[in-house]
This record gives structure tokens, C-alpha cells and sequence, in this order.
């Protein structure tokens, strides 16, 4: 009997995801015309960073550093006055998300900015799944090649302040005598399980149970994937526009600039990242941020790292500045670069006098 109600139960399950399926392709069948011709429109649209010249930057020092577990980081510093600021970017992307801030504070402070492991110019690990821990490790390591002594500012984008928050785990002293203040932005303490991409809820509960089978891709399916990955290059930057940024109509050099960093995360990178990104859960040893000034910032349309997130973490640091920023996505620092800036350097003149 038991058998029976299993079978019958799988032919059932095969049943709903064969109709899933069935009407992914139909709808993908039905909608290329159409996410074709708005990609044609969209990037034949005015411009304002049309000849913005992204991925370029002037570095004083360019070097790598070797991590716990054997992953060389490729970090750049930029001279400059007073305390350093240290830019941790996140997951599928680069260096290159901090480019309007690079640019921006250049002159103004000492600067290191580097790529986390699996991503832009640093190496990947030889085996087995990256953690927030080993990030946390990472920056440890980033900051002691970089800045042996005086105050340091930790400046993170989405994992990057999440790699944050397990240094300040890992080193809470570090906090007490060298961290002079901390940025966080577009990032999360925990419960990115629940996240639902701005789908209703019964749609994104369908996608939880088969993030365990992506952990699964090897290098030869990941090569597959991302040769897919390439040949459907309008859709990926249709879901870059979607999920990235929150303006109606946001530049399209912007979006293809972003699109470009995720694209060149591999899928086997992108798989072996999954399982720590959906356990991070700090938002209980976040004390030792306490003791540092601390600015949050928001878009107030971010999907992957809801405002309800950011709320979580103001709560239980009740003492930081909140900068909630209006249409703006995942990638606000990119998306309303001059109104994150100023923030910034409000909040740098303010709490480093």
C-alpha cells in the first residue's frame, strides 16, 4: 500500500513539474519577440552614462593576497589621506561595483578595494563550498597586507557587508581599536531563504526545494549552463534590469556593465556560493558593530535583500544612520551613485573629525 501511495505520489510530483516546465517554455516560446524587441528599445534609450568609461580606475599598488584556504585575492590600493576605506563587494560581481565611489572619494582617502574569492581577477577555490566565514577570513587577511596599522572604514555591497559581519564575529576587538566606522549597504543578517523576489509567495516557494540540485553542478554541466548563460544574453539582462535596479528606466550602459560582472561568475562559483549565502545568519552577534559608527543604506525596491532586512539590522544597531533611497534596487550604490556618495561623505566627515 505504502508503495502504491509513493508511486502515486511521485507520478504526481512528475506531473507538476513536467507542467511547470511545459509552461516555462511556452511562455519563454511566446515572450522572445517581445523581450527582444524591449531590450532593442531599451538600450537604444538616452543615455546619461553612455560614455562612462566602467572597469577603468587608477591604482597606486596593485597586489595579491593569499588567503587561510589558499585563494589568491587580487587587491588594489589608491593613495590617499586620513583612514582607509575598504571596499568588500558581493556576490556576482566585482571590484567594479564600487566604480562611481572609487572616483568619488579618490583624493580624499587611502583606499583598498579587492575581488572576493570566485570573482573578477581573484582565484577560486580547489574544492568543496566557499563560506561567509572564510570570507570574513579573507578580509582579515586583505587587512593585514594593506593596512597594518591605523583606523580602517569597512565599506560592504550585499555579501560584502555580510563578510562584515563575520569579521566583526571572528575579531569583535578589531571593532574596539581599529574599525573607525562601517557601511552597509543593500545587505542582510540572515533569512535570505525566505526572500521571494518580488514573486507572490506560492510562486517562490516552488524554487526552495531545488536550490540543493544547483549546489550539485559540476564543472562540465556549470560549463553547459554558462554557455546557455551567454546565448541568452537579452533575457540576462532583461532579469539584470528587473532585479538589479529600481528606476523605471535605468541607464542600459549601467545595466550591461552590471550584467557583464554577473555573467562572468561562473555557475560553479555561483552553486558552491548558495548554501552559505541561504544559512548566513548573524543578525545575533552583530554586537560588536555596536561600538563603531555605522551607516545603512537601502533601495527601497531591492528583491534580494529586502528593506524588511535592513530594518532588522537598524534594530538591533539602533544607533546607526539610515539612508532609505527611493527607486532604487540591489545595486543602489551604482543605480543613485551621487545620493549614496553624498551619504557616505557626510557620514565619513562626521564621525572621522
Amino acid at each position: 500500500m505504502g508503495t502504491e501511495v509513493a508511486k502515486t505520489n511521485r507520478k504526481r510530483t512528475a506531473g507538476i513539474i513536467g507542467a511547470l516546465v511545459g509552461l516555462a517554455a511556452a511562455g519563454v516560446a511566446a515572450g522572445v519577440a517581445t523581450e527582444r524587441y524591449i531590450v532593442r528599445r531599451s538600450k537604444n534609450a538616452d543615455d546619461p552614462y553612455a560614455e562612462e568609461n566602467f572597469g577603468v580606475w587608477r591604482a597606486d599598488e596593485e597586489l595579491t593576497v593569499t588567503t587561510e584556504d589558499g585563494i589568491d585575492l587580487h587587491v588594489e590600493v589608491v593613495d590617499g589621506p586620513g583612514p582607509t576605506l575598504v571596499f568588500v563587494h558581493g556576490f556576482c560581481l566585482d571590484m567594479g561595483t564600487f566604480h562611481f565611489q572609487r572616483k568619488y572619494f579618490e583624493g580624499k582617502y587611502r583606499m583598498v578595494i579587492y575581488d572576493q574569492p570566485g570573482h573578477g581577477k581573484s582565484g577560486r577555490l580547489k574544492k568543496g563550498e566557499y563560506t561567509i566565514d572564510s570570507l570574513g577570513a579573507g578580509l582579515k587577511a586583505v587587512l593585514e597586507a594593506t593596512c597594518p596599522d591605523g583606523p580602517v572604514v569597512l565599506i560592504g555591497h550585499s555579501m560584502g557587508g555580510m563578510t562584515i559581519m563575520a569579521l566583526a564575529e571572528q575579531l569583535p576587538e578589531l571593532f574596539e581599536t581599529r574599525v573607525a566606522a562601517c557601511v552597509l549597504i543593500s545587505t542582510s543578517a540572515g533569512k535570505l531563504d525566505t526572500v521571494t523576489f518580488g514573486f507572490p509567495e506560492v510562486v517562490a516557494r516552488f524554487r526552495r526545494p531545488l536550490l540543493p540540485l544547483v549546489g550539485l553542478a559540476g564543472p562540465i554541466s556549470s560549463a553547459v549552463i554558462d554557455r546557455g548563460r551567454r546565448a541568452s544574453a537579452d533575457l540576462a539582462w532583461l532579469l539584470t534590469r528587473r532585479y538589479g535596479f529600481g528606476t523605471a528606466r535605468p541607464s542600459p550602459a549601467l545595466v550591461s556593465y552590471v550584467e557583464t560582472m554577473n555573467q562572468t561568475t561562473s555557475t560553479e562559483v555561483i552553486a558552491r556560493y548558495l548554501r552559505t549565502l541561504y544559512t548566513h545568519s548573524r543578525l545575533l552577534v552583530l554586537g560588536p558593530l555596536q561600538s563603531v559608527p555605522v551607516l545603512v543604506v537601502c533601495g527601497d525596491k531591492d528583491y534580494l535583500t529586502p528593506l524588511a532586512h535592513t530594518y532588522e539590522i537598524t534594530a538591533v544597531l539602533p544607533e546607526a544612520e539610515l539612508v532609505v533611497v527611493a527607486d532604487a534596487g540591489h545595486v543602489v550604490l551604482l543605480e543613485h551613485a551621487d545620493e549614496v556618495n553624498d551619504a557616505m561623505d557626510t557620514f565619513l566627515t562626521k564621525v572621522l573629525q
